[in-house]
């Protein structure tokens, strides 16, 4: 648990404090380094990983795995269609939109049953992840990049969990839900700008 939230909260130390940053090109513009990296260029993405984080701990027992691991399967998935160049609507609006709804979820300290949480982080999986795959820069090491920008998926999960699940005596659900809300905020003003 210890080691949990150290590495929770090296990852947030770690972390840029950049918005919207969609463009997988610049200095490390291939294979696995590009994919990696391209979930900490951008605050949305790194609040709905971080949220998932967050909620699946509130959730506890199996949901603390399975939620993230169904956000990064259906990412995955809808990487794979943004590879493909298969459109879907209003990506943007709706990956901002999940951001808000992710941290809404943790404020209101909602309770179901973990295949409901699954589906919805899920689908808002589907859009984060055909965000990346569209934005996939022309390289020769395509699962690279996939493999990169998973990894840094799981490890945004992983500090959202440990935040989650970090003992502040009394004020350890509030804190949760406060982090919550600063998602839920940054996730509407994303969708209102």
């Amino acid at each position: 648990m210890k080691r949990l939230r150290t590495l929770a909260l090296f990852v947030l130390a770690a972390l840029p404090a950049t918005a919207e940053a969609h463009t997988g090109v610049g200095l490390h513009s291939h294979g696995f380094e590009a994919g990696f990296s391209h979930p900490f260029t951008g605050l949305d993405h790194m609040l709905a990983m971080v949220g998932v984080g967050l909620w699946a701990a509130s959730l506890g027992g199996r949901a603390r795995y399975l939620v993230p691991l169904s956000f990064m399967g259906v990412m995955v998935a809808g990487g794979l269609l943004g590879i493909a160049g298969i459109a879907l609507p209003m990506v943007e609006t709706l990956i901002a939109a999940s951001v808000a709804a992710i941290g809404l979820v943790v404020l209101l300290n909602v309770r179901v049953p973990t295949p409901l949480a699954s589906a919805f982080v899920g689908a808002c999986a589907l859009f984060h992840g055909h965000a990346h795959g569209a934005e996939l820069p022309a390289m020769a090491n395509q699962w690279g990049y996939v493999a990169g920008f998973v990894l840094a998926t799981g490890l945004l999960h992983a500090a959202g969990l440990g935040l989650g699940m970090a003992r502040f005596g009394n004020a350890e659900g509030l804190l949760r839900r406060a982090a919550g809300g600063l998602v839920a905020v940054a996730g509407l003003a994303l969708f209102a700008g």
